[in-house]
């Protein structure tokens, strides 16, 4: 029987409460055939208890990828980013903000909190497939999963 090795699909966060926006997004990573698997979630609260695995997210995987807004209900991308990057855990995983805000204190504290990337809506589809492609460079390509024949 003849293995191939295959890396793993990226496993990127979608925080994101406008639908339409989420749905471009996806639409976005379908078309830029980037093997990824992907959880959309709507509000900064849920976001946070799936980054740090509680409640129903216990079993959540780690992302290699977070794409989060600002503008979140329940809990704002604000303060979502700040307790990343407290988080000695999550402190490293790659965040881009995708956003409506071009509020200079938002850009400042983005580069602030080293986001990988800070995207103001609408979004530029190759300026964004291009981030994305660069970024999973910077994932964990180095695991390996035989792939059976």
């Amino acid at each position: 029987m003849l293995q191939k090795a295959v890396g793993r699909p990226m496993e990127i966060l979608l925080v994101e409460d406008s639908l339409v926006s989420a749905t471009i997004t996806i639409g976005a990573l379908k078309k830029g055939k980037i093997a990824h698997r992907l959880t959309w979630l709507p509000d900064g609260e849920e976001a946070l208890e799936f980054l740090f695995q509680k409640g129903k997210f216990v079993r959540a995987p780690r992302p290699d990828l977070v794409l989060l807004d600002l503008g979140l209900p329940k809990c704002d991308g604000r303060e979502v980013l700040r307790r990343v990057r407290g988080d000695e855990q999550l402190k490293n995983v790659p965040i881009v903000v995708v956003t409506a805000s071009d509020s200079d204190d938002d850009i400042a504290q983005g580069e602030e909190l080293q986001v990988e990337g800070y995207l103001i809506k609408p979004v530029d589809l190759q300026k964004f497939l291009g981030l994305v492609e660069q970024l999973r460079h910077h994932w964990h390509a180095d695991m390996i999963l035989p792939q059976v024949q």
